[in-house]
């Protein structure tokens, strides 16, 4: 992600729109491994606390997405942005996308 990489969404910012690396077959790559790992540990150690994690890591990841940065993205890279979108998944390759016409 170079010099894209950030934790948070910064309005007065406008990175560079990634569409390289992982991000070719997934629009949430680093989201995608969390919650894999997340879902391992629940796995691992199976009981409610994992379980519970595991679905607010799956909720907390899916409002970020949706609400935050998917909006965020669309505001400020537009039509580049929505054909992106409309050709790659959200967190899986081909599941997820989007019909052009923003988040």
């Amino acid at each position: 992600m170079g010099a894209s990489w950030r934790t948070t969404v910064d309005a007065t910012e406008t990175p560079a729109l990634v569409t390289t690396g992982p991000f070719r077959l997934m629009r949430n790559p680093i989201y995608t491994g969390t919650i894999v790992m997340t879902a391992g540990l629940a796995l691992t150690v199976p009981n409610a606390v994992s379980a519970a994690g595991l679905a607010c890591m799956v909720i907390g990841v899916e409002l970020q997405v949706r609400r935050i940065e998917e909006p965020y993205l669309d505001r400020i890279h537009q039509a580049t942005w929505r054909r992106y979108a409309a050709r790659v998944g959200r967190f899986l390759p081909g599941i997820g996308r989007l019909d052009g016409h923003g988040p």
